[in-house]
């Protein structure tokens, strides 16, 4: 594609006027030279990134907000009635020097599919960062690098926190429960 360029215009150049033109205040002297054009980078890695990144995210929120709306778990009245069960199950069992057997518990379709988007969670999110590093790696543009990289470790770090949260949770409830032992 050709374009005009006014020479008495352009800065940082210093490009020849016309003998004819010089002085005579005739307009500006026109060049035609080729415009070379820019390719955009391409952006297809970082592209696939982003959205494998958006669908890990989506992985990762998925099980904590609609799970629990579709799979409702038990009554808290069933669990403690189950747990006070197995508890003097255990007792007994102890009591009579057998070793305690405890019955297989089938996971609900809740606990599956959310342990299910757990890991295609985590998977997705690896797999959104090693396409941002692809991306970066084949000099594609990195605004879409980053995007992927982004929604990956997001995915990831929604993934970890809940994780060390129901460690937190966990570790709090055995400290109270020791506390309140060594009392008696």
């Amino acid at each position: 594609m050709l374009r005009a360029v006014d020479t008495r215009l352009s800065t940082g150049m210093n490009l020849p006027f016309h003998p004819g033109n010089q002085g005579s205040g005739e307009g500006p002297l026109i060049e035609m030279r080729a415009m070379t054009s820019t390719a955009d980078k391409p952006r297809r890695l970082g592209l696939i990134g982003s959205i494998v990144g958006l669908l890990a995210l989506v992985a990762a929120v998925l099980p904590h907000w609609v799970v629990p709306v579709m799979f409702p778990p038990p009554p808290t009245d069933q669990i403690i009635v189950d747990t006070g069960r197995r508890v003097k199950e255990r007792l007994a069992a102890h009591v009579k020097g057998i070793e305690y057997q405890a019955p297989r518990r089938e996971p609900s379709p809740g606990d599956r599919l959310s342990r299910g988007l757990s890991i295609t969670a985590v998977s997705l999110g690896l797999l959104a960062i090693a396409m941002a590093v692809l991306s970066i790696a084949f000099r594609e543009e990195k605004l879409m690098a980053g995007v992927a990289v982004t929604l990956g470790i997001v995915a990831l770090a929604v993934e970890i926190s809940l994780f060390l949260i129901g460690a937190l949770i966990l570790v709090a409830i055995i400290k109270i429960v020791l506390d309140h032992i060594e009392l008696f």
